[in-house]
């Protein structure tokens, strides 16, 4: 890990914010920085030592972060779509620029390897031009009306703060799935980061300021607020703010939902995913390894999208044990900075044995282990917080299949029919993402009915992870049923109002209804 080269990144992308004692506030509202006494160290999984402090948000320090994003809403909802557009705009030509060095920052913060961080910034340039271009198509519908000389139609308007509670394996372009959305959309916005990404949420603040003050707009559309529970709580409880959209485990989504369902308010809940694949007989074997192997260990298997469960048929099962652990043996695990490492550390001790838990258990419940699950230290890095990807065979009815472990860590079932599989596939309470490999036409459509994948994302021929911006992103079941980035996600983000106009002299009554009462005709 090149650390003056990382003191050079985090200089440049974070400008006035830079802090050469590494110290930072608990709040940032537009150029503002408010500090607080309350403070934690912010620990790089890469050697697992300390990188910078950052400080907790008192309450009062809330109020002024809501109070200034509902003031700069009143009047961002006013500028007309096209030209919210721009800012957004801007903000891509920011990211482009560094692009680099904010891909230095998520890897030191998050440690998933270099590569897939500068594809993180990538995916958050690909979703600002995506919303350039919704910022146009904003549109509503006309509807036939039953009643003459009268118009209905549908309009779209913006809802108010929006909050992102961001998680760390993606700490830029999820919150640029919503970020740039709400934004095009006329709203102001609230983020409230990993404690243990706060530089990648904090670099991307200070891009965003550098497109408002270039726009000419209000820089309180945009604050970061660092906290944990308590934190939330304060705000999500809070009614001025619009939406909350909330990104991690199915017990947080849970919490959140609940406490903005309490208040009526608008909740986006995108969730936990013990996503799975099946491989049937007539699959490219050669293809269906290679996404089992990116699904199964990108960003060290942690993912919403990652591969934690492979449903095999029973003839393939020996060929492909034998092929998967050749792989898993030579995957080359180190500093996320060198190019050739393909996995990361995980994101802290707490997730190591976290994994360690669940190999046990599933021993425990029957399962063999196939291939991998032991820590690994003496790296030229440091001791950081890495582990060899695992592989446990073990029956799709132990309890721990119910539990995604947020690792690199794959349970392995074999089947006899496709009715089994999708069973087998179906039978967690989560629903994110899904994938069959098959050459049959047949096996494939079935998969993509509506009795086959129970998921928001089914996919043939891929893997689970590295879904395109394009699409809308989201699962169902305990994944929250929320949907964000492509499609009409942006409807989120917006109320809608249905308008019905009378341009008539009469006033007829919908379902034919009469209602005559005496009037005087003199009157």
């Amino acid at each position: 890990m090149d650390i003056k080269r990382i003191k050079v990144a985090l200089k440049k992308s974070l400008g006035s914010f830079y802090d050469e004692k590494n110290n930072y506030g608990s709040a940032y509202v537009g150029l503002s920085r408010l500090d607080s006494n309350e403070t934690t160290s912010v620990i790089s999984p890469i050697n697992a030592k300390q990188f910078s402090t950052i400080a907790f948000a008192k309450k009062t320090q809330l109020d002024d972060v809501i109070k200034q994003a509902a003031s700069a809403f009143l009047s961002w909802r006013d500028v007309p779509a096209p030209k919210r557009g721009e800012l957004v705009r801007l903000f891509g030509i920011e990211l482009r620029q560094y692009k680099n060095e904010l891909a230095s920052i998520i890897t030191l913060e998050s440690g998933k390897p270099l590569q897939e961080s500068l594809g993180e910034v990538q995916e958050l340039i690909d979703v600002c031009d995506f919303a350039v271009g919704l910022s146009r198509q904003l549109y509503g519908l006309t509807i036939s009306t039953e009643r003459k000389d009268h118009r209905m139609m549908e309009q779209w308007h913006p809802v108010g703060p929006v909050m992102v509670i961001s998680a760390f394996n993606f700490p830029m372009a999820v919150w640029g799935w919503n970020a740039t959305l709400a934004l095009v959309c006329g709203n102001s916005l609230i983020w409230k980061p990993s404690s243990q990404c706060p530089l990648s949420a904090l670099a991307c603040h200070r891009l965003l300021l550098n497109a408002i003050e270039e726009f000419g707009g209000n820089p309180n559309l945009s604050s970061v607020v660092y906290g944990e529970k308590e934190q939330i709580k304060t705000l999500i409880d809070r009614p001025e703010i619009a939406l909350v959209s909330a990104t991690g485990s199915c017990e947080m989504g849970r919490a959140v939902g609940a406490r903005v369902a309490e208040r009526m308010g608008r909740s986006l809940l995108e969730l936990g995913g013990n996503n799975a694949m099946i491989v049937c007989p007539s699959a490219n074997l050669e293809l269906a390894i290679r996404a089992i192997v990116f699904s199964a260990l990108g960003t060290s298997g942690q993912r919403c999208t990652t591969l934690r469960r492979l449903i095999v048929h029973e003839s393939l099962r020996d060929e492909l044990i034998n092929n998967l652990t050749a792989i898993y043996a030579s995957v080359n695990i180190g500093d996320p900075f060198e190019e050739n490492n393909l996995m990361g550390p995980l994101i802290n001790q707490q997730a190591i044995k976290t994994m360690q838990t669940s190999i046990k258990a599933a021993l425990e419940q029957g399962g063999k282990l196939l291939t991998g699950g032991q820590v690994i230290s003496n790296l030229s890095v440091g001791n950081g917080f890495y582990i060899a990807p695992a592989i446990v065979e073990v029956s799709p009815d132990a309890e721990i299949i119910q539990k995604e472990t947020f690792a690199p860590l794959l349970y392995l079932h074999t089947y006899d029919t496709l009715d089994e599989a999708i069973s087998m596939h179906n039978n967690v309470r989560q629903g994110l993402s899904s994938a069959i490999f098959t050459q049959d036409i047949s096996e494939a459509e079935i998969f993509l009915s509506a009795k086959g994948s129970d998921c928001g994302i089914a996919n043939v021929n891929i893997g689970t992870s590295g879904a395109e911006i394009g699409g809308a992103f989201g699962g169902e079941k305990d994944t929250g049923g929320g949907r964000e980035s492509g499609s009409d996600a942006w409807k989120n983000y917006m109320r809608r109002a249905t308008n019905t106009i009378n341009y008539g002299s009469e006033l007829p009554l919908s379902q034919g209804i009469k209602f005559d009462f005496p009037r005087d005709e003199k009157k």
